[in-house]
């Protein structure tokens, strides 16, 4: 139910705001504002997820935990979708998730309501069947049958035959 009302909720508030700003500034600043924060949003959501994205890699690579780089990802996703929507409302809340100090001060709250059972990374888990952390028996035989594959023909000199009529 709370869900239903933010989705009633906020179309009518962003319909009330453009009738008292179009009101207010008129009808063309109204809808260059909307254009302007649209693409002004769009460049910001695009070097921050680059940032965001090379601290998730450099996580992944020293194994350390994902989860802030992650968060702090989906949060500019969403801000992205929020600035990419028409509205003075969602723009506001979308600029503001731009704000790192926002998003830090948003995962430390959502940090503190959510448990973590627990956590792997690397290799070996229960993808086997085994026991997660459990190490793989070191005398497994794997069964195997083989196909001696040849070497790749030289490609065809009149194209790939797709594209003859």
């Amino acid at each position: 139910m709370p869900l239903f009302l933010l989705f009633v909720a906020i179309p009518l508030l962003e319909i009330t705001l453009f009738i008292q700003l179009g009101g207010l500034i008129g009808l063309g600043w109204t809808l260059f504002i909307v254009v302007a924060t649209a693409i002004l949003g769009a460049a910001m959501v695009r070097s921050q997820g680059a940032m965001a994205m090379d601290r998730l890699r450099r996580a992944m690579a020293d194994l350390d935990d994902p989860s802030e780089p992650l968060a702090h990802g989906a949060m500019i996703l969403f801000s992205g979708a929020l600035l990419l929507t028409p509205g003075f409302f969602t723009d506001a809340v979308g600029f503001a998730l731009l704000i790192p100090g926002v998003r830090q001060t948003l995962f430390t709250w959502a940090r503190k309501r959510v448990r973590m059972h627990s956590f792997q990374m690397g290799r070996g888990g229960a993808a086997d069947g085994a026991r997660p952390g459990s190490r793989p028996p070191e005398d497994r035989v794997v069964d195997a049958d083989f196909e001696d594959i040849p070497p790749e023909q030289p490609p065809r000199q009149d194209g790939s035959g797709w594209t003859r009529h």
